[in-house]
């Protein structure tokens, strides 16, 4: 059973994603920026999401989000979608390129990611955020993440079972 849970900043949607799994076995994927003591705030973000996790999780750090699925045999969480976006525009330095540009270039990174949701035979949980309940951002830069997020989640979600939304820390399930 393939989940994604979606919601804004600080709604729950880590916390929720983690207690739908169990406490063993679970292959926990993330394509964050590591903690490098650069940024102190991310640095903290990164150490409490790890302090939370179960001992027992088997962390895999990849922008390669559908292999990193793919070789997962059971359990499996993506935590989250839209750090994952953030990192192939950073790698393509492709903040500037044109959107029709920018949508060739992730087209087949969201179908392998697709792909690898169906493909998975346990339990996954993929987390994203909500972008589509604000205004159209003032920079290029938010612009071009809204839409690509959104059409990215848009995709994941219909290959998922289930979609969860968080608000104020509760899950309402879609």
């Amino acid at each position: 059973m393939a989940v994604l849970v979606t919601g804004g900043v600080r709604s729950g949607k880590s916390r929720h994603a983690e207690s739908l799994l169990p406490a063993d076995g679970v292959t926990y994927i993330t394509p964050g920026y590591p903690a490098d003591g650069n940024d102190p705030e991310w640095s903290a973000r990164v150490a409490a999401h790890r302090l939370r996790r179960p001992a027992s999780w088997r962390t895999v750090e990849t922008v390669d989000i559908a292999s990193a699925i793919s070789d997962a045999s059971g359990p499996a969480m993506v935590d989250c979608l839209g750090t994952w976006l953030t990192r192939l525009l950073d790698s393509w330095d492709a903040w500037e390129d044109p959107d029709a540009a920018i949508a060739v270039r992730l087209q087949p990174e969201i179908a392998a990611l697709v792909a690898a949701v169906q493909a998975h035979s346990a339990e996954l949980v993929l987390v994203t955020n909500e972008v589509g309940w604000g205004v159209v951002p003032e920079h290029r830069a938010g612009r071009v993440f809204a839409d690509h997020l959104g059409r990215i989640n848009q995709q994941v979600a219909a290959a998922c079972d289930s979609v969860v939304l968080m608000v104020a820390g509760r899950p309402l399930s879609l």
